[in-house]
């Protein structure tokens, strides 16, 4: 295999369709060092969402044993932008106790979050949910700094409330700076957006980028066969400094699932070569 770039790793999201030690083991051999932990529920269930002590215990012994670093764990923790009652308030915080214990158990970096359910429409008015979203990220972001653990967002989601770059932006500037951002290609292209924009506004507090290819209004595009130009997104990120990592999360629907793997080495060679032909600005 040609050696590709160590910062471009492989969520588990892009094997989504096996078990969590056979998806780590197909990762280890296609020479990936890294990974994103999938812990979203309908989405990729490597991590149980009725997570116990149990679980994260199982969960734990199984990403360590595959020798990969973690950088972080994509979880869901309920629509942030929903009022709570008292008891689906206390669930949520158990549940976001028992995800950072997985964190520490894994030595993962972060947990990441979505920005609001799984529509566009808010539940009162924007600025509301916006603000309830923004108050509860901060209290998880407490939670998780005294574990050592930082709080990432994904903002724009095109599924969810902050879909976009202008409601991205409006969350984010709600949010102190040590809550971090994810930029995923996908969802910033599948909402009108261009990645280089995302960075002119958000590079300061850009922690991680998924990668994935889209077009408006669509986000499951192999890499290469959508619309997102990742030359000048290596470019972009150069230009800014980034040295963070950026993961492949191929939840794609135009590659059979016996050709994941394969596909996701093939990504990460194509877009290494890109890193690598970037330049520094003078």
């Amino acid at each position: 295999m040609a050696a590709t770039d160590p910062r471009i790793t492989c969520s588990t999201i892009t094997l989504r369709h096996l078990p969590l030690t056979e998806a780590l083991a197909e990762i280890r051999a296609r020479g990936f060092e890294g990974i994103d932990l999938g812990a979203l529920p309908g989405v990729c269930d490597h991590v149980p969402y009725d997570l116990d002590d149990a679980a994260v215990t199982a969960v734990a012994a199984t990403v360590v044993a595959s020798g990969l670093r973690v950088r972080s764990v994509n979880a869901d923790v309920g629509d942030l932008n929903r009022p709570d009652s008292e008891s689906s308030a206390a669930r949520r915080a158990a549940h976001v106790d028992r995800l950072l214990d997985l964190c520490v158990a894994i030595g993962s970096d972060a947990l990441v979050l979505p920005n609001g359910a799984q529509e566009h429409a808010p539940v009162v008015d924007l600025d509301t949910d916006l603000d309830l979203v923004a108050a509860r990220l901060v209290e998880i972001s407490a939670a998780a700094r005294a574990r050592g653990i930082e709080l990432w967002v994904e903002a724009p989601h095109f599924f969810r409330l902050a879909y976009d770059l202008d409601r991205a932006g409006a969350l984010l500037s709600r949010l102190p700076a040590e809550i971090g951002v994810v930029l995923d290609t996908s969802h910033i292209v599948a909402g009108g957006g261009d990645p280089r924009d995302f960075l002119s506004a958000h590079a300061a507090r850009t922690r991680h980028v998924h990668l994935r290819d889209a077009e408006p209004g669509y986000i499951h595009h192999s890499i290469g066969r959508g619309r997102v130009d990742f030359a000048d997104l290596a470019a972009a990120l150069t230009e800014v400094g980034y040295t963070g990592d950026l993961a492949l999360e191929l939840e794609t629907r135009d590659t059979a699932d016996a050709d994941r793997a394969d596909a996701a080495r093939a990504a990460a060679e194509y877009l290494s070569g890109l890193l690598a032909a970037a330049v520094v600005p003078a």
